[in-house]
């Protein structure tokens, strides 16, 4: 944050006490407001804080669902032959596995942290649009409950891969039509919660918060809400061309009626490119947080990270076609979206660096938040890499649609984006319940995440190179040893976040150590200003940054 030191930045209403920097001569924080209580209280919340907890639970109930579903698709391929559930199934799973974790995890989750952090960060009292705040979260479970209940629809779930490639996507029962309204309600979902952002982002900062003062979680969230109000209507787009196709004669995909199926994978990954970077945009704001406060320094190169975040964002724009190399692209197209591929990792190699150079002689200590910033470090860029070989178009017309793809996106989206969250977990949930979690804990939490997540999916380069096909029901003996190795690398992965669950998070939100206002020594925002749990009402005096 590039304001000068936080005793003189947040006058007159933060001043400093040995717990912290509280607001003790505002009134609202010492007395909290009354509000509502049950089930009214979480139904009708316009309240940014309550929102955020109900965009963060719904989001751990599905990765919870969506961790299920892997866990099974990985038993399956424990041995060669089928073992417990016929091809047709499994991928049903494996498309809901991609839809539920991508839409109903991920996603949701950043939401849930830019409500309860953003306006904490901005010194603002609320988010901008508060009834669009709830209707945009009551959307969700209704569209979770309609991809759930495709598994028991006539037909089955969608079992096209969570891209919904035509034909496939047009041939499917009725499934495929509930997967398309829960993706419609999501996609809405989102929109709103986009406009909500970048309408309190840039009309309810407090005083003398200029833009290049702003956290740099506020700042990728900035670009990513931007990101999200320019891809979601494509997606919405191509879904409803799919169901026109299905039941209302049309030919757009249909290569017999004058369609083109190849035309659909444009269309998604002009969204789905993007998409990617929706993901893991507001996890590169987290740990932009985290590192500087545990290195107790400032952040290297404020301004390069935020230009840096908005040439990503921009260059997501012109590389989609890189999904799509084995489709007969004539030679021309293939070097410009190689090319623009590897430009990409500029912006991104700019952020590792000054992540880097942050921690760079920092007096830096290794609590839960540092230890996953430090492994998301690790993890992501070795993402990062098998990206940048996927770019090189004669590899990747090789291990297109193998096991490589699938190693290189998890690497990205679990060991980056869910990395990433855990990373913001530990750092804030001190100000969101008022107690500190326990340290040992976390460490067993990061140390198993870190070496399973690796146990998993690294061996899957192996397979993917070897010439393993995804979305496979069975395989050749010769891939059985690493599949093994995956398999159960998975299961205990998927042990560890139960553990997390039952262990870390219900604890910590029922009792632990209080949390001072100011948990962290390193730590730098106004969101470290107000007492730990936040109070149910903050900044209704607005501070002032100076």
């Amino acid at each position: 944050m590039a304001i000068e030191t936080i005793d003189e930045a947040f006058q007159p209403t933060a001043k400093a006490t040995p717990e912290g920097y509280v607001h003790a001569d505002d009134p609202t924080h010492a007395h909290p407001h009354e509000h509502p209580h049950g089930w009214r209280r979480w139904l009708y919340a316009t309240n940014h804080k309550d929102i955020g907890t109900l965009y963060l639970w719904f989001a751990l109930a599905m990765l919870m669902a969506g961790g299920l579903l892997a866990m099974l698709i990985r038993v399956e391929l424990f041995q060669p032959g089928l073992q417990f559930f016929e091809p047709e199934f499994y991928n049903q799973m494996v498309t809901m596995h991609g839809l539920v974790m991508i839409f109903g995890a991920i996603m949701p989750a950043f939401v849930g942290f830019a409500n309860w952090m953003i306006p904490l960060q901005i010194g603002a009292s609320d988010m901008a649009f508060a009834r669009m705040n709830n209707f945009s979260f009551w959307l969700l479970p209704p569209a979770a409950l309609l991809l759930t209940a495709s598994f028991f629809s006539a037909g089955g779930a969608a079992a096209t891969g969570w891209t919904l490639y035509p034909p496939l996507s047009v041939q499917m029962g009725v499934g495929m039509d509930l997967a398309i309204f829960a993706i419609h309600l999501m996609g809405v979902s989102s929109i709103m919660g986009a406009l909500n952002i970048i309408t309190t982002i840039l009309n309810l900062r407090a005083k003398g918060m200029t833009l290049m003062r702003m956290p740099m979680f506020c700042w990728t969230w900035l670009i990513t809400a931007y990101l999200l109000l320019a891809v979601m209507p494509v997606l919405a787009a191509a879904v409803t061309m799919i169901l026109t196709d299905r039941h209302f004669g049309t030919t757009f995909f249909n290569a017999a009626g004058a369609g083109d199926p190849v035309m659909y994978q444009h269309i998604f990954w002009f969204f789905g490119h993007p998409e990617v970077y929706i993901l893991i945009l507001p996890a590169f704001g987290i740990i932009s947080e985290v590192i500087p406060a545990f290195s107790r320094k400032q952040l290297f190169g404020y301004a390069s990270m935020v230009y840096a975040a908005g040439a990503i964002a921009i260059i997501s724009f012109i590389v989609w076609a890189h999904h799509m190399f084995t489709t007969g692209m004539p030679v021309t197209g293939q070097l410009f979206f190689m090319y623009a591929t590897m430009l990409v990792a500029v912006p991104t190699g700019v952020k590792v660096f000054n992540w880097i150079a942050t921690m760079w002689r920092g007096a830096m200590t290794f609590e839960a938040p540092m230890q996953f910033a430090v492994g998301f470090l690790w993890v992501f860029t070795i993402g990062g890499f098998s990206g940048l070989i996927l770019a090189v178009a004669p590899i990747d017309v090789q291990v297109q649609d193998t096991y490589y793809v699938v190693a290189h996106f998890h690497y990205v989206l679990v060991a980056g984006s869910l990395f990433g969250l855990f990373a913001g977990y530990y750092y804030w949930v001190p100000k969101w319940t008022g107690h500190m979690f326990d340290q040992w804990r976390a460490g067993f939490h990061f140390w198993n995440s870190l070496v399973w997540v690796n146990v998993t999916f690294f061996p899957m380069h192996f397979l993917g190179l070897a010439g393993m096909p995804r979305r496979y029901a069975d395989y050749s003996t010769q891939f059985t040893d690493f599949n093994q190795v995956a398999t159960v690398g998975a299961l205990l992965f998927g042990l560890t976040q139960v553990y997390f669950l039952f262990a870390i998070v219900l604890p910590t939100i029922r009792g632990g150590k209080p949390a001072p206002a100011k948990p962290w020594e390193g730590a730098d925002g106004l969101e470290w200003t107000v007492p730990s749990p936040a109070p149910f009402h903050t900044f209704e005096k607005p501070p002032v940054v100076v």
